[in-house]
Protein backbone atom coordinates (compact mmCIF):
# COMPACT_ATOMS: atom_id res chain seq x y z
CA UNK A 1 0.00 0.00 0.00
CA UNK A 2 2.97 2.26 0.92
CA UNK A 3 4.72 1.92 -2.72
CA UNK A 4 1.52 2.75 -4.51
CA UNK A 5 0.77 5.52 -2.35
CA UNK A 6 4.78 6.45 -2.88
CA UNK A 7 4.16 6.27 -6.72
CA UNK A 8 1.20 8.33 -6.90
CA UNK A 9 2.62 11.07 -5.05
CA UNK A 10 5.81 10.35 -7.60
CA UNK A 11 3.28 10.62 -10.39
CA UNK A 12 1.17 13.74 -9.19
CA UNK A 13 4.63 15.82 -8.45
CA UNK A 14 5.94 14.75 -12.26
CA UNK A 15 2.82 16.14 -13.45
CA UNK A 16 2.55 19.18 -11.22
CA UNK A 17 6.35 20.13 -12.41
CA UNK A 18 4.97 19.47 -16.32
CA UNK A 19 2.18 21.46 -15.67
CA UNK A 20 4.08 24.10 -14.28
CA UNK A 21 6.72 23.91 -16.98
CA UNK A 22 3.92 24.05 -19.70
CA UNK A 23 2.37 27.30 -18.22
CA UNK A 24 5.58 29.44 -18.70
CA UNK A 25 4.46 32.66 -20.53
CA UNK A 26 8.07 32.58 -22.55
CA UNK A 27 10.34 30.06 -23.73
CA UNK A 28 13.91 30.89 -23.56
CA UNK A 29 16.98 29.17 -25.65
CA UNK A 30 20.45 29.39 -25.86
CA UNK A 31 21.39 31.72 -22.60
CA UNK A 32 24.59 32.50 -22.45
CA UNK A 33 27.38 34.85 -21.00
CA UNK A 34 30.53 36.63 -21.34
CA UNK A 35 33.41 35.64 -19.50
CA UNK A 36 35.04 38.05 -17.70
CA UNK A 37 38.83 38.84 -16.99
CA UNK A 38 40.59 39.38 -13.58
CA UNK A 39 39.55 43.08 -12.17
CA UNK A 40 36.24 43.06 -14.92
CA UNK A 41 33.34 44.35 -12.33
CA UNK A 42 30.30 43.74 -15.45
CA UNK A 43 29.45 41.65 -18.39
CA UNK A 44 26.67 40.45 -20.24
CA UNK A 45 23.65 37.41 -21.09
CA UNK A 46 22.30 36.96 -24.00
CA UNK A 47 19.71 34.45 -24.87
CA UNK A 48 16.57 34.08 -27.14
CA UNK A 49 13.55 34.55 -25.87
CA UNK A 50 9.65 33.53 -27.54
CA UNK A 51 6.59 34.61 -25.63
CA UNK A 52 3.05 32.36 -26.52
CA UNK A 53 1.18 35.62 -26.24
CA UNK A 54 1.92 39.77 -25.62
CA UNK A 55 4.52 39.60 -22.44
CA UNK A 56 7.35 42.14 -21.02
CA UNK A 57 10.18 40.98 -19.67
CA UNK A 58 10.10 43.60 -17.26
CA UNK A 59 13.33 42.70 -14.90
CA UNK A 60 16.05 39.96 -14.29
CA UNK A 61 18.19 39.45 -10.94
CA UNK A 62 20.84 37.46 -10.12
CA UNK A 63 22.75 36.29 -7.71
CA UNK A 64 25.86 36.69 -9.63
CA UNK A 65 26.18 40.80 -9.94
CA UNK A 66 24.96 43.49 -7.37
CA UNK A 67 22.85 44.68 -10.41
CA UNK A 68 21.30 43.19 -13.64
CA UNK A 69 19.29 45.30 -16.34
CA UNK A 70 17.42 44.48 -19.75
CA UNK A 71 19.86 47.06 -22.34
CA UNK A 72 19.55 47.97 -25.65
CA UNK A 73 22.10 49.32 -27.81
CA UNK A 74 21.15 51.01 -31.02
CA UNK A 75 22.98 53.01 -33.43
CA UNK A 76 21.69 57.20 -33.35
CA UNK A 77 23.29 58.84 -36.22
CA UNK A 78 26.60 57.95 -35.55
CA UNK A 79 26.53 57.18 -32.38
CA UNK A 80 26.32 53.59 -30.66
CA UNK A 81 24.17 54.38 -27.65
CA UNK A 82 23.24 51.93 -24.83
CA UNK A 83 20.17 52.09 -22.40
CA UNK A 84 18.43 50.55 -19.48
CA UNK A 85 14.72 49.82 -20.56
CA UNK A 86 13.03 50.97 -17.67
CA UNK A 87 9.64 49.97 -18.62
CA UNK A 88 10.81 46.43 -19.90
CA UNK A 89 11.50 44.65 -23.39
CA UNK A 90 8.26 44.30 -24.95
CA UNK A 91 7.94 40.59 -26.57
CA UNK A 92 5.27 40.06 -29.28
CA UNK A 93 3.57 36.62 -29.18
CA UNK A 94 5.58 34.14 -31.09
CA UNK A 95 8.16 35.98 -32.53
CA UNK A 96 11.44 35.38 -31.22
CA UNK A 97 13.63 38.33 -29.58
CA UNK A 98 17.10 37.57 -29.59
CA UNK A 99 19.21 38.96 -27.20
CA UNK A 100 22.61 39.38 -28.68
CA UNK A 101 26.18 41.67 -28.64
CA UNK A 102 24.94 44.99 -29.55
CA UNK A 103 21.54 44.72 -29.21
CA UNK A 104 19.39 44.15 -26.50
CA UNK A 105 21.37 41.96 -23.47
CA UNK A 106 21.15 41.40 -19.87
CA UNK A 107 23.32 43.74 -18.10
CA UNK A 108 25.69 42.71 -15.16
CA UNK A 109 27.35 45.32 -13.46
CA UNK A 110 29.18 44.95 -10.01
CA UNK A 111 30.21 41.43 -10.34
CA UNK A 112 30.61 39.62 -7.08
CA UNK A 113 33.37 37.08 -8.48
CA UNK A 114 34.64 36.60 -11.98
CA UNK A 115 32.75 34.95 -14.26
CA UNK A 116 34.65 32.26 -16.11
CA UNK A 117 34.35 29.80 -18.52
CA UNK A 118 31.92 26.67 -18.35
CA UNK A 119 30.36 28.05 -15.10
CA UNK A 120 26.59 29.02 -15.01
CA UNK A 121 24.78 32.01 -14.04
CA UNK A 122 21.46 31.28 -12.75
CA UNK A 123 19.64 34.08 -13.77
CA UNK A 124 15.57 35.02 -12.62
CA UNK A 125 13.50 36.55 -15.24
CA UNK A 126 10.37 38.33 -14.40
CA UNK A 127 7.77 39.06 -16.96
CA UNK A 128 4.25 40.66 -17.21
CA UNK A 129 1.41 39.07 -19.80
CA UNK A 130 -1.13 41.37 -21.59
CA UNK A 131 -3.65 40.20 -18.75
CA UNK A 132 -1.56 41.51 -16.05
CA UNK A 133 -0.07 38.37 -14.70
CA UNK A 134 3.54 38.47 -13.47
CA UNK A 135 5.68 35.18 -13.41
CA UNK A 136 9.39 34.30 -12.76
CA UNK A 137 11.56 31.54 -14.68
CA UNK A 138 14.98 30.87 -13.56
CA UNK A 139 17.46 30.35 -16.32
CA UNK A 140 20.98 29.01 -16.41
CA UNK A 141 23.37 30.80 -18.52
CA UNK A 142 26.60 29.05 -20.01
CA UNK A 143 29.45 31.30 -19.85
CA UNK A 144 31.25 31.11 -22.88
CA UNK A 145 34.98 32.17 -23.91
CA UNK A 146 35.75 36.02 -23.19
CA UNK A 147 36.40 36.33 -27.11
CA UNK A 148 33.11 34.87 -27.70
CA UNK A 149 32.43 37.66 -30.69
CA UNK A 150 29.40 39.08 -32.03
CA UNK A 151 27.98 38.12 -35.17
CA UNK A 152 29.66 39.01 -38.19
CA UNK A 153 29.27 42.53 -39.32
CA UNK A 154 28.48 43.26 -36.00
CA UNK A 155 31.26 45.83 -35.04
CA UNK A 156 30.60 45.68 -31.50
CA UNK A 157 32.29 42.60 -30.38
CA UNK A 158 34.83 45.08 -28.01
CA UNK A 159 32.38 47.31 -26.98
CA UNK A 160 33.26 48.22 -23.06
CA UNK A 161 30.83 47.84 -20.39
CA UNK A 162 32.69 48.75 -17.95
CA UNK A 163 32.25 52.10 -17.54
CA UNK A 164 28.15 52.33 -18.15
CA UNK A 165 26.60 53.13 -14.98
Amino acid sequence: MKHKLLAAVAFGLGMASVTAFAQNAVDVSGAWARSTVPGQTSSAIYMTLQAHQPTTLLSVSTPAAANAEVHEMKLEGTVMKMRALPKGLPLAADKPVELKPGSYHIMLTDLKAPLKTGDTVPVTLKFETADHKTTEQQVQATVRDLSAAAPAGDGMAGMAHGAHK
